[in-house]
């Protein structure tokens, strides 16, 4: 809900970064790569209830996946890139979760499980609309910039980063705070789902009218 404000404010500087980076031969796939594993680090940390350096290593990997972009919007964008980005975006979702359930199983692990299942609506929603929207030849002027459509939602990139870091300031609070987005998470689904496939209809019966 919040990504088409918060990636006009990132963007410039961002793209000094990117600048810097490809006059260095830096890749935007090994940015990707660097900040996805940069970004796993947490899980361990997250285990051990060392919850600061955790958040350190989410804020560096999701500065990592804005600088990969601004990268690859430097030279020519690649389906690979953007395929790879957005995978490994959703393995380091879940793994966050699932350090919160290493650092307290008791308390975090039901809930854990249920913010992951309510991840995997958000995400195949997203995924399996964008294979349907390239395949229709739908746009999302809001979202030019995505190598995938991007589908908008009340849960996307700034709101889960924004839990995150409230989990990681709040540890304590790890279950409400995750029921509470388990519960956002449910309704972007549910939106996307029923908001997806009206539009994909629509597409087919304009298609058919046009024929």
């Amino acid at each position: 809900m919040l990504d088409r404000w918060t990636t006009r404010l990132i963007a410039p500087p961002l793209r000094l970064l990117a600048k810097t980076l490809k006059a260095r031969g830096i890749t935007p796939d090994q940015v990707t790569f660097a900040g996805f594993l940069i970004g796993l680090l947490s899980v361990p940390l997250l285990a051990f209830q060392l919850y600061e350096l955790a958040l350190v290593a989410i804020l560096c990997n999701r500065i990592f996946d804005g600088i990969d972009g601004a990268l690859a919007r430097l030279g020519t964008p690649s389906d690979a890139g953007g395929y790879l980005d957005i995978t490994l975006d959703f393995i380091f979702y879940s793994a966050v979760v699932f350090g919160f359930a290493l650092a307290d199983p008791t308390a975090n692990a039901l809930i854990a499980c249920l913010l992951v299942f309510t991840f995997m609506g958000t995400g195949s929603s997203f995924l399996a609309y964008a294979i349907m929207a390239e395949k229709k030849k739908l746009s999302d002027p809001d979202f030019s910039h995505k190598s995938f459509y991007y589908m908008n939602g009340l849960a996307e990139g700034t709101e889960t980063i924004a839990i995150f870091v409230l989990f990681c300031l709040f540890p304590e609070y790890f279950p409400e705070l995750a029921m509470l987005f388990a519960a956002i998470c449910i309704l972007t689904t549910a939106t996307r789902v029923w908001g997806g496939y009206q539009t994909i209809k629509k597409a087919e019966r304009t298609a058919t009218v046009t024929e």
